[in-house]
């Protein structure tokens, strides 16, 4: 029997698809398009019935526009800025999210990003590997205690509060600044509330990011926002790119403003080649070398985490297709 429907993966995807078969079974056909950009998806998705994205390009109102059927559009991952949510409201579609997807992933990154940020490890694993100096601990000093530092965690969601819960289990005072989180929740997790940016950035031995991506938290911490951290401080994004302007990183590596930088989402991926924050990282001669921790986007990745995400965007679709209500709608 010819399935019901057609469901479209946009991206990233390009496996044999068993998730999502397993899930939607006969009820519908599964194409992986493996593109790379919003161009290629001309031809190809028009007659969708259901519409998963990951996070390799965008779905802007020029191919939303040309949906005939679609009936969902799931973002498989926790942002949704890469889908003009607006306009598919205008069209009727529902754009829905995953949530509660590598929760621990993410957290587990940044966590250690800081720890090997903080415990000089990258550090003097990248210096004595170029062979500069002494073998010994002095290329990492000056280190400071974890252990009663502040942890400045800007957003407290699913992932802002499993970072917190982590920042406690080192014995670090964590603090948090999130302007749309109802009061009651640093009662609850035992940790700290500030009532301003500034304020956090001030007193943060590290800063880590878990923040959406939106109008407001574009560019949040750019260069101003990094002269106001306290000098020797660490910085941790595994939120989204778009939230920190990495055109400041170099220098502020270079003038010790920062002690070192973990980076594991960027504004554009993969960088271009003559990225400044690229280049500053690749040269041996720039403290950005040592300093500076890039990850191609990978804090969301394990094996089991990605097979729950997978079947979790194929069991919106399959309730969609059904005319199910849908969960964690986002337009």
């Amino acid at each position: 029997m010819a399935a019901a429907y057609e469901v479209v993966i946009t991206d990233l995807i390009d496996d044999d698809l068993e998730p999502e078969r397993e899930v939607l079974g006969e009820l519908a056909r599964v194409t992986a398009l493996h593109a790379r950009s919003e161009a290629e998806l001309a031809g190809r998705i028009e007659r969708a019935d259901a519409v998963i994205l990951y996070h390799e390009l965008a779905l802007t109102e020029a191919t939303i526009g040309r949906l005939e059927r679609c009936r969902v559009i799931v973002r498989g991952g926790v942002g949704f800025d890469n889908v003009d949510r607006p306009f598919a409201r205008r069209r009727g579609i529902p754009v829905t999210n995953v949530p509660d997807y590598g929760t621990e992933e993410v957290a587990d990154s940044a966590l250690a990003m800081l720890l090997a940020l903080g415990r000089g490890v990258h550090l003097a694993n990248s210096v004595l590997r170029a062979g500069q100096g002494d073998w010994s601990y002095e290329r990492a000093v000056p280190l400071l205690r974890l252990r009663g530092g502040v942890l400045g965690l800007v957003g407290l969601g699913r992932i802002g509060t499993a970072m917190a819960m982590r920042g406690k289990a080192l014995g670090m005072d964590v603090a948090f600044y999130d302007p749309y989180k109802p009061d009651g929740y640093d009662k609850s997790l035992g940790i700290r509330r500030v009532e301003t940016l500034d304020e956090l950035l001030a007193q943060s031995l590290a800063v880590s990011l878990h923040c959406p991506l939106s109008d407001e938290t574009l560019h949040l911490i750019e260069v101003r926002a990094i002269a106001k951290m306290r000098r020797g401080a660490y910085l941790v994004n595994t939120a989204r790119g778009g939230v920190v302007d990495c055109r400041a990183l170099p220098e502020a590596l270079a003038s010790g403003q920062l002690a070192g930088a973990g980076i594991d989402v960027l504004e554009q991926e993969p960088p271009r080649p003559d990225d400044p924050l690229l280049q500053a990282w690749r040269d041996p001669q720039h403290p950005a070398h040592h300093r500076l921790i890039l990850n191609p986007h990978l804090a969301w990745y394990c094996r089991e985490g990605q097979r729950e995400l997978r079947r979790k965007t194929a069991e919106t679709c399959r309730r969609a297709l059904l005319g199910l209500p849908l969960r964690n709608v986002v337009n």
